[in-house]
């Protein structure tokens, strides 16, 4: 029998249009998972890869991680068969006596996050997985899980982790210092960048865990904890305007924009959808809500995303390490039942009832000023140019957060190989070297701005090398302009969109001056050279399992050398389904930009994009 990765998916063949398809889900995502349980019930050890927390933490973890999607399950209604199997676990990994304790806490440490999910199962659930306890097994969760609280959380999403165990241990009757609640949640609320948008921490990023942690929590708690109410009302406010932004992030498919850390917790990036019906924030009508909240996990359902016995994979749209996270452990994935909180409503909530609408159409361009970013809809796909974010403390930080696009259609790739300049994808991005061999690209920012619907940035690859770009809608096109300072030649390549390559070479190219195009089986990508010198073009297949969603893909690139001194160069890019108006837009590329023009707006317009905007 022939491998089908498909059908390993627990999604797959569920048509995912009605609550009852979702709780299916739920137990179809759970059950793969009950052969990897200890004998205890505390640990699930669901592969041999590692990440930098201990073995403990790490089977905490997938113990720990389902509960997201069970507990609303259950609190819902729907019926969870193994809520001995938890209550096992929880008394057991919390006892310091047991041989499957699972460890001794401490500040910023993994188990204060996954303890979260036990604060939120206390919270929502006690009858399940708190009363038929025993006092004395009573006694000792208790004593572990104040004992956590009572640590350093790390100064970002991490504060929230507290604030559900304090939900928890007040649902259950255990005494707390509400003091060191409410200070989290006054730092918390300290991120707020305006418009809806909060920084995850003092970064100057923003990302998706702005939608699946910083809302997603603010939401749960105006539903869990007692008074309050100004605050509640605060968070209830931010997620309403933030999810007229968010939705950008949204292909017409279901597809969540592919961008910044953490894409292995894949359909947690539609756990805000669910979040605003579980608070009742009618952000967008229920119907539209619904639409985006449904499209994604149907997406995902098509996706080769688990192992053959159909445990979740470390990966994005099919098993891959290299886009990982040192973070990221086996159990790591599970985060994503995050997106089954609406189960906690009753089947005939406004939510639920409502007939799934459609995304709208958005024919101009979206500025979302907090981000830096401009959102374009294509058919099929949403475009979102970057001013550019950072984050220089992990691998793949450039791809994830500098490129000067990113799509919901046409995921990013993961550069493999930094000693091998020609291999390299340059999707989206702009890659430079000085020796032939190593190269760089944007990282770290000395500038970011936003005027309208247009961006700029300044950065340095070396420091003695200054580049500016510009960044311009033009539907199905996008333009990009370098301006490069540099004392020394430097080879140049700049990548188009990766788009699916086909198998047996069926898919066709054109290459040449100033130009190339793949004809790809789904999709067309084009870049064209705008400059007074034209660079070549060239037709290039990356390294295979350096794209988030398809393992083999095909890039159109420029590439030449430039001398000493400053350089122009001008780039329009875009990609389109094959059974689109393709070839129209690419017998019509954008017209080259007045530069003065745009110096101008931006000396008049222009001002700093508020992620980046950071003082330190």
């Amino acid at each position: 029998m022939i491998y089908d990765p498909t059908r390993a998916n627990p999604l797959c063949g569920n048509p995912l249009k009605t609550r009852d398809d979702l709780a299916k889900a739920v137990i179809d995502l759970f059950e793969p998972l009950l052969p990897y349980f200890s004998e205890g019930g505390a640990r699930v050890r669901l592969g041999a890869t590692g990440a930098i927390f201990d073995r403990a933490a790490a089977d905490l973890e997938g113990f720990a991680r389902p509960l997201w999607g069970i507990v609303p399950l259950a609190a819902g209604g729907g019926h969870f068969p193994h809520w001995d199997l938890y209550r096992r676990g929880l008394a057991n990994g919390t006892n310091p006596d047991h041989p499957e304790y699972w460890g001794n806490l401490a500040d910023r440490n993994q188990r204060l996050v996954e303890l979260a999910a036990v604060g939120f199962a206390l919270a929502l659930v006690p009858e399940h997985i708190w009363d038929p306890l025993s006092e004395s097994q009573k006694k000792t969760i208790a004593a572990y899980l104040v004992a956590a609280r009572e640590l350093e959380f790390i100064d970002n999403n991490w504060k929230f982790f507290r604030v559900l165990i304090d939900l928890g241990l007040e649902r259950v009757g255990v005494p707390i210092d509400h003091q060191k609640t409410v200070a989290y949640l006054d730092e918390l609320e300290a991120f707020d960048l305006g418009e809806g948008w909060y920084r995850d921490g003092p970064v100057r990023r923003v990302d998706h865990y702005i939608p699946f942690a910083m809302h997603f929590y603010g939401l749960i708690h105006t539903v869990l904890a007692r008074g309050d109410e100004a605050r509640k009302e605060r968070f209830r406010q931010r997620a309403e305007i933030f999810a007229r932004d968010i939705r950008h992030w949204f292909g017409p498919d279901g597809t969540a924009l592919a961008f910044g850390r953490s894409q292995t917790y894949r359909f947690a990036a539609g756990g805000l959808w669910g979040a605003l019906a579980f608070a009742g924030v009618e952000a967008l009508p229920w119907a539209e809500i619904k639409g985006y909240y449904m499209r994604h996990i149907r997406w995902w359902s098509a996706m080769p995303i688990a192992e053959r016995d159909g445990v979740l994979s470390i990966g994005y749209g099919y098993p891959n390490l290299l886009m990982s996270e040192s973070y990221n452990s086996p159990g790591s994935p599970y985060w994503a039942l995050k997106f089954f909180l609406p189960l906690a409503l009753p089947e005939d909530h406004p939510f639920w009832t409502a007939e799934e609408a459609p995304q709208p159409a958005f024919p101009e361009p979206v500025s979302l000023k907090p981000a830096g970013m401009v959102a374009m809809h294509t058919p099929g796909n949403v475009v979102v140019l970057s001013s550019g974010q950072q984050h220089d403390k992990m691998r793949g930080a450039n791809e994830k957060y500098s490129k000067f696009v990113y799509s919901t259609r046409y995921a990013f790739n993961i550069e493999a190989d930094d000693r091998n300049f020609a291999a390299a994808s340059f999707d989206g991005m702009l890659g430079l070297s000085d020796d032939g061999t190593h190269f760089r690209m944007r990282e770290s920012l000395e500038e970011a701005l936003i005027a309208g619907d247009r961006l700029y940035s300044r950065w340095r690859p070396w420091n003695d090398v200054a580049i500016e770009t510009w960044l311009i809608p033009a539907n199905p096109w996008h333009i990009r302009i370098h301006r490069i300072a540099t004392p020394r030649a430097l080879n140049t390549i700049e990548g188009g969109f990766a788009i699916e390559r086909a198998d047996f070479n069926a898919d066709r190219s054109e290459q040449g001056e100033g130009r190339a195009v793949w004809y790809g089986q789904t999709d067309v990508s084009a870049i064209v050279d705008l400059s007074s010198s034209p660079r070549t073009g060239h037709a290039m297949s990356p390294i295979p399992n350096t794209n988030l969603i398809h393992a083999k893909t095909l890039l159109p690139q420029l590439r030449d050398e430039i001398g000493p001194g400053t350089t122009v160069l001008i780039t329009a890019a875009m990609a389109l389904p094959s059974g689109q108006d393709w070839a129209e837009a690419l017998g019509n590329p954008p017209v080259r930009p007045d530069f003065d023009e745009l110096e101008r707006h931006f000396r008049e317009n222009g001002v700093r994009v508020p992620a980046f905007d950071l003082q330190t």
